[in-house]
């Protein structure tokens, strides 16, 4: 909690000394000085940075407080918040609600929470898609160079994993884009652009585009691919000399039953403990691939956002990656515990 209040602090702070004049922008060329003056007492920007922070707290509080006075930022209007209880205490109103998020600045007042709503989904399954493979495939590799080590494969797939940490998820985007999107387009029937959901070529209705899929996973996976090669080949081959293992081989165990049986589990746990901080990471990484491959998730909305200087979607789209890392932190140390018995959950 504390945590998530720190976070909450910075990306306040941050997104508050920025240039620029969000009404001014909201209007465009339409501006004069009554409309200014409106726009920013609706958005509270008339009032001192510290009540705006206060006012910020508020909205994103589950529980806040909210004045009867329909002029004042606070008063618990409808087209706001999304209200489940209240109290009345005279002076206003003690709800309990759903955090609000504000309204994008440049998408005529469309709610941040929404545009979240609409583009989250996209990108998650991008990052899942991308974790996936770089789970299977990192993880055989990983054991095949482990027992293999010091071979030409060792060599080879080392080789592999150190260019897959090196090169930059967006240098490896336009390359793959142009490679197999466009150079190799007849072969592999694969687009440079494209989303999951698209709208038919006759303008009918709209269809899931699963091959669009494919290079921006292959490319979001690439950086931590590699780094579960190296992980999962380290790990294996400090558990293959423990004790049990050689207890396992006088046994006559084959090779297959001590790393499938006794070694693996053991061998997943800093895979795991790396793997929590990748994904939460592919969620804000995903914006220079999500651009790139033209895929219409929350990256490329932040990355929208920062070119109108769309404070609000900024805000909420960062907040939301920063709140999903510290959630995943959390899951990842009850199965880091359970896949090590040596540790106990308090």
């Amino acid at each position: 909690m504390v945590t998530l209040f720190g976070v909450v602090t910075v990306i306040f702070l941050l997104f508050n000394v920025l240039p620029g004049d969000p009404a001014r922008m909201m209007l465009d060329q339409n501006e004069n000085s009554e409309q200014l003056a409106r726009i920013r007492k609706n958005l509270g920007l008339d009032k001192p940075v510290f009540t705006q922070y206060v006012y910020y707290l508020n909205d994103l509080s589950p529980i806040s407080f909210h004045s009867n006075d329909a002029e004042n930022y606070t008063h618990l209007a409808p087209n706001k918040y999304q209200v489940a209880a209240k109290i009345n205490l005279g002076a206003g109103n003690l709800a309990l609600k759903a955090p609000y998020l504000r309204e994008s600045f440049q998408k005529n007042g469309k709610k941040v929470s929404q545009i979240i709503a609409d583009t989250l989904p996209n990108t998650i399954i991008l990052a899942f898609s991308a974790i996936i493979i770089a789970v299977i495939i990192g993880i055989a590799l990983g054991i095949v160079s482990a027992l293999y080590k010091n071979t030409w494969l060792d060599k080879t797939i080392a080789v592999i994993s150190t260019l897959g940490m090196s090169v930059p998820s967006f240098f490896a985007a336009i390359l793959f884009a142009f490679v197999f999107g466009y150079l190799l387009h007849e072969t592999t029937g694969l687009n440079m652009s494209g989303s999951l959901v698209e709208v038919d070529d006759f303008g009918e209705g709209k269809h899931l585009a699963w091959k669009n899929l494919i290079l921006p996973a292959v490319v979001l996976g690439i950086r931590p691919l590699g780094v579960v090669i190296q992980l999962m080949r380290n790990s294996l081959l400090e558990v293959l000399s423990f004790d049990y293992i050689r207890t396992a081989k006088a046994k006559g165990l084959s090779n297959k039953q001590i790393v499938l049986k006794h070694a693996l589990k053991n061998a997943l746990n800093p895979v795991v403990t790396a793997l929590s901080g990748w994904f939460a990471s592919m969620l804000a990484g995903a914006v220079f691939v999500e651009f790139i491959f033209g895929w219409n998730g929350l990256g490329k909305e932040i990355v929208d956002a920062l070119n109108t200087l769309d404070l609000p979607v900024i805000m909420g789209a960062v907040l939301i990656i920063a709140t999903t890392f510290i959630i995943i932190n959390i899951l990842v140390d009850i199965i880091y515990a359970y896949l090590d018995p040596k540790i106990k959950l308090e």
